[in-house]
């Protein structure tokens, strides 16, 4: 995917019908990236009829030491290895090839500056404990207005958590947030970086290409 001038993922083009193109995006560290993400993209696009998934590897995490993650390139070969066999999912470098912090907001006002404004909507995806931090997000407000917000949870997590919390002072939150429960939810890039490092399985935790890669780059086992 070429990223850098008005023709970034120019594949993806509003439909010349005059429909919306319903476009989800999911970024992350993706260090590495695991079924969970992938299940995740998966049923946000099935449930919410999204013509493709883009995946997006941050560059400079703001909330991340860069001396604890892997390289953007590691990560971002990792979530293409990932991705490649599905057609409704794309990998961007829109984040890793800029130098600046990776904040949300930058990310998709870009989206909005090279597809048509009334053709495009945009929903981001992410787990329901980081929509409870969505007030320090960088003009969050604005965020909330330019794109809604699919919250991936596992099965019984209440989303009255979110009502409670948002609810009574920030009602346009609820409105642009919905939750969908993931059964592999439980699986994150924390366990299994653990796991490598203790020289332990992570078979069907990660697609095969991207274990081979961990593997043969030696990954994770400082």
């Amino acid at each position: 995917m070429k990223t850098g001038n008005k023709g970034t993922m120019s594949f993806l083009l509003p439909k010349p019908n005059g429909e919306f193109l319903n476009l989800g995006i999911m970024g992350g560290t993706f260090d590495p990236i695991h079924m969970g993400h992938l299940v995740t993209a998966e049923v946000a696009r099935q449930h919410f009829n999204l013509d493709h998934v883009v995946f997006i590897p941050a560059g400079n995490p703001p909330h991340k030491d860069k001396n604890l993650i892997n390289s953007a390139d590691h990560r971002y070969l990792m979530t293409l290895l990932a991705v490649v066999d599905n057609p409704f999912f794309t990998v961007s470098r829109l984040e890793i090839e800029t130098k600046q912090s990776s904040f949300t907001i930058d990310t998709v006002r870009r989206f909005f500056e090279i597809y048509d404004y009334n053709k495009l909507k945009l929903y981001f995806i992410t787990g329901a404990d980081a929509i409870l931090d969505i007030t320090t997000w960088k003009d969050y407000k604005e965020l909330l207005e330019l794109c809604s917000f699919i919250a991936a949870s596992r099965p019984g997590y209440s989303f009255r958590k979110l009502k409670v919390i948002f609810g009574p002072a920030f009602p346009e939150i609820i409105k642009r947030v919905h939750l969908l429960e993931i059964p592999a939810m439980a699986i994150s890039s924390t366990f299994i970086r653990r796991r490598v490092a203790q020289g332990k399985t992570i078979k069907y935790l990660t697609p095969e290409p991207v274990e081979q890669y961990i593997h043969k780059n030696r990954l994770y086992l400082r």
